[in-house]
């Protein structure tokens, strides 16, 4: 529960993160993919049948072989977000990052205080409370607040029209580790639904990144290289892995 979170190690370091997708509850299927040294697994908790229990037997099965859990969560209201970080989930992708705001209230569902205001209690997010006694006696969270917020990763995804008019405040918000392009979602709003792949999308979303990295942000495929299980499992997962830089 207290790992270090080996995407954000990995980001510090200037190196590539290796993971995997899940869309359904299979906490089989990340021991499987453990001899394989993967960073961290992604669970889609947005389009996948999820509940609250399957998010925490994914997470202590992650941990339990040295795998990061992460995900994309369904919302990013405080009290949504906080059932995923206290299952263990060590990073958070919030869908329609559309505003400002919404990146404002992304960063402040995800970290504790000062930064945020993420809730505080005794479950497997938190180590079920069980802290280290502080001078006075009692327990100190100073710590490990500052532990949590150091490690959590952040990502915001952007799938939105409106994204195009208010990018330039979405980057100047301060705790966003990373940002993705949703391209289905973002060909649907500006009018090319079911076309996500086509050439007038793709030339938007290289318009976004474009201005995303000019700005100093960082877009997730730089650093993160994941693979759906169902390719791995059909294309090999050991040629994959062999294949790092």
């Amino acid at each position: 529960m207290d790992q270090p979170n080996r995407v954000v190690t990995a980001l510090r370091e200037g190196r590539k993160a290796y993971g995997f997708q899940l869309t359904f509850p299979a906490p089989q299927i990340i021991e499987i993919m453990a001899p394989l040294n993967f960073d961290y697994v992604w669970l889609d908790c947005e389009h996948g049948p999820f509940s609250l229990q399957d998010v925490e037997a994914a997470c202590r099965t992650a941990e339990s072989v040295g795998i990061t859990p992460i995900g994309r969560v369904p919302s990013i209201q405080s009290h949504v977000v906080l059932q995923y970080l206290d299952r263990g989930m060590k990073g958070i992708m919030g869908p329609h990052i559309a505003t400002r705001a919404d990146a404002e209230q992304l960063v402040r569902a995800c970290k504790f205080g000062p930064e945020g205001d993420r809730s505080y209690g005794a479950n497997r997010g938190t180590g079920y409370d069980f802290v280290e006694p502080g001078p006075d006696g009692w327990g100190d969270r100073r710590e490990f607040y500052k532990n949590a917020n150091d490690n959590m990763l952040v990502g915001a995804l952007l799938e939105d029209k409106q994204v195009i008019e208010e990018l330039d405040g979405i980057l100047e918000v301060d705790g966003i580790d990373y940002f993705g392009v949703g391209h289905n979602d973002f060909g649907q709003s500006i009018g090319l639904p079911g076309m996500g792949d086509s050439p007038e999308v793709q030339a938007a979303q290289a318009k976004i990144y474009d201005r995303i990295r000019t700005g100093g942000g960082r877009i997730g495929d730089d650093f993160m290289v994941a693979n759906w299980v169902h390719s791995i499992l059909l294309d090999g997962g050991r040629k994959i892995v062999e294949g790092r830089d």
